[in-house]
């Protein structure tokens, strides 16, 4: 039975779970349809993060046009340009085995690919959530779903994966920012 999150709730991924190791961190939207002229495409990405918050070097940013990690840890199963049909829209693949010890925690984010020149915004997409599942058996560990709390943002982090001693714990963030994936990049120490 899945666990249900709301915003700022933390639970241990691996304490009633042992023997975890490989996970999928399924992510999802409906669009709302408007007269904008534009279709709606949200991306998906993962960072991987030091100590700092930071990621260690650019390649620690996992996204459309770079979907494997160097250590085989995280992988990004693809890039959905519409968004349409039921169930995940984007899935990342997590080897919890495999992320490098300098690797403290992974955050989880969507953004709105060309949301200034479209015009779009995170108010204009609904249904939203983030589930994470035990990609051995397919069995669903917790979903959060982030509510419809967004206006002018452009980007947000879903939710993010830590180390806390020893064990890996999941919180559910759901924090927004303007300024789309460049300013995601900036937060967390990616060149651009």
């Amino acid at each position: 039975m899945a666990i249900t999150l709301s915003k700022g709730q933390k639970v241990s991924l691996t304490k009633g779970n042992p023997g975890l190791k490989n996970i999928v961190v399924g992510l999802g939207w409906d669009t709302n349809k408007y007269d904008g002229g534009f279709d709606f495409d949200l991306d998906s990405a993962a960072f991987l993060l030091g100590e700092s918050g930071k990621v260690n070097s650019d390649t620690d940013f996992i996204f459309y046009n770079n979907l494997k990690h160097s250590s085989g840890a995280v992988e990004h199963l693809g890039d959905n340009l519409t968004g349409e049909g039921d169930g995940d829209d984007e899935q990342v693949k997590v080897d919890l085995s495999l992320v490098p010890q300098n690797i403290n925690k992974i955050a989880f984010t969507v953004t709105i690919h060309e949301a200034l020149e479209r015009r779009q915004n995170f108010g204009q997409v609904s249904n939203s959530y983030v589930r994470v599942f035990n990609a051995d058996t397919n069995e669903e560990l917790l979903k959060y779903e982030l509510g419809e709390d967004f206006s002018i943002e452009t980007a947000i982090v879903v939710c993010e994966i830590y180390r806390h001693n020893g064990e890996w714990k999941f919180n559910a963030l759901g924090s927004g920012f303007e300024g789309g994936l460049e300013a995601l990049c900036k937060n967390f120490g990616v060149n651009i």
